[in-house]
Formats: structure tokens, C-alpha cells, sequence
């Protein structure tokens, strides 16, 4: 039963991974000769020339050939402001295409891409297991035993020594030892935390290497920020006119 809630709670806080997932254009249009066509992105293979036309998502990481735009990067980096892109410049998978057109050669795709290392990031995440949970796992193994044989050792001494009636009261006590030295909550609290962080963490975009990060995390008493504008609303507002 314990591993069944555990199942559910990991099957409800997956949303992030899939809400991750649907960012992932499912169709990509490629120069073939002098044609543009489309075709499913899984399809796209490194070396392709690839189309972006405007307001549509990119479907593979790549290098811009020809054309210049804006680009929105913001679930990749938190910036709300679209970031200039030329010739040579670094394109993403599931980034949105402002109003420019251009061309670029597909370098990364399908697992490779920047998109598919972050469900995966998250989804490794999920599945760690940070210090604290091996211990408790460690102790659940040899405390679960211990805590039979002591509930079987406290039947036997309430069946043959206890007052009447000796069945009832040994079966009272046998259950109330199991009960109350019932080791679930140590063994299902730490993963379901930690499941619960990491993908209320990819949410809000914040993304989580591994369970041990998310555990010393509590030391954290400074926090660098790489540039300026990480800081942000996300909602650019008019200052002057």
C-alpha cells in the first residue's frame, strides 16, 4: 500500500515532465533540394537545414545559416526579454520564433537536444536518492524484521502469561506493536519530498541536479546571480516615455 501511494504521489508531481514534454513541436520544416518540407521533428537528423518562420517554435538545437530574428527563450533562462539572433547564433529546441524568418543547420536532436537534457535532469532528479533516504532505507531493513519479531515474541508472552481471555489480549498487543513501530512514514516521507520538490521546482523553472542538491540545499546562505535581469517579473513594464 505504502508503495502505492508512493506511485500516485510520483504519477501527480510527473505533470511538470509532461507539461515539459508538450513544449516539443511535433513537426519541423527542412530544405530537401529546392523544396522546403515538413516532417516530424524525431525525423529532423543533424546537418539539416531547417525553416523557422515567425510565431513558430523550434524544433531542433542548431546554428542560424541565413536570416535574422528575436527569439524567446524564456523556458530555458527565466529571461522575459526576446534575445537577438544572426548568423552563427545558437538556436534551441521549444523556443519561440518572434517575427523573423531564417535558416540553420541542426547540430543536436532528439535526446541530444537542450529540451530532452532537461526532462531528463528532472527526471533523474526524481528518481535519486539523496544521503538521508539511504539511511532510512538502510534502517527500514533491518528495522521492519525487528519489529515482527518483537510483535511475534509479545504475542506468545500475553498468550501464555496474560490474563483471560489470552488470545484477545496477545492479538491486542501483537497489533499495537506493529502499529506503532510501523516504519512507513520513514520509508515513504523522504522520496515523496523529494518528488514532490523537484517537480514543483521544475514549474517555477527551477531545475534540481539531483536529490543530494535538494538536501543540502538548506545551507545555501548566498545566491549568486549570473546577469543582470535574472530578477524579474517577467512582465516588462513601461518607466519612460
Amino acid at each position: 500500500f505504502g508503495r502505492y501511494l508512493e506511485a500516485r504521489a510520483k504519477g501527480r508531481t510527473s505533470e511538470a515532465i509532461r507539461n515539459l514534454m508538450q513544449l516539443q513541436p511535433q513537426k519541423a520544416v527542412v530544405v530537401r533540394g529546392d523544396q522546403e518540407v515538413e516532417i516530424p521533428s524525431q525525423d529532423v537528423i543533424p546537418g539539416d537545414i531547417v525553416v523557422v518562420r515567425p510565431g513558430s517554435r523550434i524544433a531542433v538545437d542548431g546554428i542560424i545559416t541565413s536570416g535574422t530574428s528575436t527569439v524567446d527563450e524564456s523556458m530555458l533562462t527565466g529571461e522575459s526579454l526576446p534575445v537577438q539572433k544572426s548568423i552563427d547564433s545558437p538556436v534551441f529546441s521549444a523556443t519561440i520564433n518572434y517575427e523573423g524568418y531564417f535558416k540553420f543547420r541542426a547540430t543536436k536532436v532528439g535526446a541530444e537536444t537542450t529540451l530532452s537534457q532537461i526532462i531528463k535532469l528532472v527526471q533523474d532528479a526524481q528518481g535519486s536518492k539523496a544521503r538521508v533516504q539511504r539511511i532510512a532505507d538502510q534502517v527500514s531493513s533491518y528495522f521492519i524484521p525487528a519489529v515482527i519479531i518483537i510483535a511475534l515474541a509479545t504475542f506468545v508472552l500475553w498468550l501464555f502469561a496474560g490474563p483471560d481471555p489470552a488470545l484477545t489480549y496477545a492479538l491486542l498487543n501483537m497489533v499495537a506493536v506493529l502499529v506503532i513501530a510501523c516504519p512507513c512514514a520513514l520509508g515513504l516521507a523522504t522520496p515523496t519530498a523529494i518528488m514532490v520538490g523537484t517537480s514543483k521546482g521544475a514549474e517555477s523553472g527551477i531545475l534540481i541536479r539531483t536529490a543530494e542538491a535538494l538536501e543540502v540545499s538548506r545551507n545555501i546562505d548566498t545566491i549568486v546571480l549570473d546577469k543582470t535581469g535574472t530578477l524579474t517579473l517577467g512582465t516588462p513594464s513601461v518607466t519612460d516615455v
